[in-house]
């Protein structure tokens, strides 16, 4: 895997990062660091790779186990240590998976083995943050032939 970061130049902490898949990602610096707040911060890019990677690892497992799933959100909310270098010290991610008929230990076991075993973003954090999980459950109860119904939410559960 590799990755090239330039600097857009003299005016501002804009840079663009070009990825070995072809993709560009932006980011940019606070404006009392010298940024202009076109983009997100780098540490930013960081927190939304591990949810990325934890989303698609559960997505994936759940897909797997022959759950009719249909969406996974995952909330980070996290926070850094005062003094450089300024690390996560505490991560909590909060899953809200949606599907039919979801079975919360079939969820809960999707989610521990992306954070014990596949997501190596997540994995990486875990050496200087308290990472805290938690989830829940919305059954979509709506026919997707005619849409009808309501979401409602079933299971909620928290684990470290």
């Amino acid at each position: 895997m590799e990755c090239t970061v330039r600097w857009t130049g003299l005016s501002g902490m804009t840079f663009l990062a070009e990825t070995g898949s072809g993709h560009i990602v932006s980011m940019d610096g606070a404006p009392e660091g010298g940024g202009r707040n076109l983009a997100p911060r780098p540490m930013e890019v960081v927190l939304a790779g591990t949810g990325g990677c934890t989303a698609y690892d559960v997505v994936l497992i759940l897909r797997k186990s022959h759950q009719d799933i249909r969406g996974c959100d995952v909330t980070l909310k996290s926070e850094r240590a005062e003094k450089d270098p300024k690390v996560f010290t505490k991560v909590h991610f909060h899953f809200t998976v949606r599907g039919r008929n979801l079975k919360p230990n079939l969820v809960e076991r999707a989610i521990k083995l992306s954070h014990e075993k596949y997501c190596s973003a997540s994995i990486m954090l875990e050496k200087t943050a308290e990472l805290t999980h938690s989830f829940e459950i919305i059954d979509d109860l709506a026919d997707v032939s005619t849409d009808a119904g309501s979401p409602a939410t079933t299971s909620s559960a928290e684990q470290k």
